[in-house]
């Protein structure tokens, strides 16, 4: 009896949990709310009476924009802002495999000087274990003309090894600084995301 009453217990809790189940959007249709998430479809009853089906399904990319810059990006893979004081603002991408890309937003300063700084920070915990470091300068052209300046640097140690980009732009007491990592194993998976990135960055300065 009292395993009886246990399981039913247990099944009674499964289902009120279930009933609890919170959904990742909310979709209004003429003053109608329901629940969704991305990829399903839910029925409505509209105000008038009417039956209507709606289906919500995520876009394969989306456009993230900053203040002074925008870039295109998979729209499974968040990106973070961060105020990290002193007018600098910083937006952190990073996909399951260890691919990143960053960028620091500066509205008091010029921040083109600090490329090697930022690629000492990004990489001095692998450089104090005993990884080499390689670099050498770089450019990048934006579809708009814009041309970034700053490094390429490989970070390799005896079974790793990881691309740097570090690249900048600024004017007059503004400007930002970007960067990416990738590792070199996961090239051929990976190296899209950071395309994307690149050809539909687009910088407002």
């Amino acid at each position: 009896m009292r395993k009886a009453v246990a399981t039913l217990a247990f099944i009674a809790l499964c289902a009120s949990a279930r009933a609890e189940d919170l959904k990742a959007f909310k979709l209004t249709i003429d003053g109608v709310a329901v629940d969704i998430d991305a990829g399903e479809s839910v029925d409505i009853t509209l105000p008038d009476g009417k039956q209507a089906k709606a289906t919500l399904e995520r876009n394969a990319f989306a456009t993230f924009s900053g203040g002074s810059f925008s870039f295109v990006h998979p729209s499974n893979i968040s990106v973070t802002k961060t105020d990290l004081g002193d007018n600098i603002k910083q937006y952190l991408m990073a996909s399951a495999l260890g691919t990143i890309v960053l960028v620091q937003e500066y509205s008091a300063m010029n921040p083109v000087s600090l490329n090697q700084l930022m690629l000492q920070e990004m990489t001095k915990e692998s450089v104090q274990a005993g990884a080499a470091l390689t670099q050498e300068p770089t450019t990048r052209k934006l579809a708009d003309g814009k041309e970034l300046t700053g490094i390429h640097a490989t970070v390799k140690t005896r079974t790793e090894s990881a691309d740097y980009e570090v690249l900048s732009y600024g004017g007059d007491d503004q400007g930002i600084i970007m960067v990416t990592r990738i590792d070199h194993k996961n090239d051929s998976s990976e190296a899209p995301l950071l395309d994307k990135f690149w050809e539909s960055l687009k910088v407002k300065l």
